[in-house]
């Protein structure tokens, strides 16, 4: 079997032992198989009772860590992981299977695949729903920008997850014709892009009532990160929320 880069995945069986390194990734398995998941990030953060061993961030994992698991499995995806660690888990004769998702219809295929062809589950119901509520895109009804950081600022732009998430719920991104996927901008440009509403995220910055919407004229409305850029279960929750979003 391959990985959504076209990877060769050698397993002889369907992956009983799994070490995620993607925090989506994680609720998602913890939400559907979690006897089988024995490892995640530090950053892996729902569900909130997560019990499992912790193999440090997304970005420097602890890979001796990760081999005393014994995982015959380990869930890496190409925007949140660094390709050396993959390189060096592989070398040492570690299975990984990378992710690829920028869009919302690959995020639905992509878990699809990996639960059913390297865990050999059958579709979990909470992906079933995900599938059809976001079937088909909804009619754009709001503009809207999203900073996820601040000093220096910078937005979601095109061919990311968060741009197709917002455009299938009717969400125009207002900053999505700017050059590169996080693109860095000065604040007159997200008040001056003609937004209804900036909407400011708790990850990967914090944005909270005191750190981000005095620094705009344009109406302001805090939002879970989570639902913004965790595909999985928060994509139900996402639905409901981005949906029926008010300025």
């Amino acid at each position: 079997m391959r990985d959504d880069l076209g990877a060769d995945v050698p397993l002889t069986a369907a992956a009983t032992r799994v070490v995620s390194l993607v925090p989506s990734l994680t609720e998602a398995l913890a939400a559907t198989a979690p006897s089988r998941l024995v490892g995640a990030t530090d950053w892996c953060t729902h569900p909130v009772d997560l019990d499992v061993a912790r193999v440090r961030g997304t970005k420097n994992p602890d890979l001796a860590a990760i081999r005393s698991l014994a995982p015959d499995l380990v869930v890496a995806n190409q925007e949140e992981n660094r390709e050396l660690d993959v390189r060096r888990l592989r070398d040492t004769g570690v299975n990984v299977w990378v992710t690829r998702i920028e869009t919302v219809e690959e995020s639905l295929d992509s878990m699809s695949r990996l639960f059913g062809e390297a865990l050999g589950l059958a579709e979990p119901t909470w992906l079933t729903s995900a599938r059809s509520l976001w079937a088909a895109p909804a009619a754009p009804r709001l503009r809207v920008a999203v900073p996820i950081w601040r000093d220096p600022w910078m937005v979601v732009g095109s061919s990311t997850y968060t741009d197709d998430l917002l455009r299938t719920a009717g969400l125009t991104n207002v900053l999505a014709g700017l050059e590169g996927r996080y693109p860095a901008v000065d604040l007159a440009d997200v008040d001056g892009a003609g937004a209804d509403v900036v909407l400011l995220p708790d990850e990967p910055y914090v944005f909270t009532e005191d750190d981000g919407p005095e620094a705009f004229s344009t109406p302001t409305r805090l939002v879970s990160g989570r639902l913004l850029t965790w595909y999985g279960p928060a994509m139900v929750e996402a639905h409901a929320l981005l949906t029926t979003l008010q300025p």
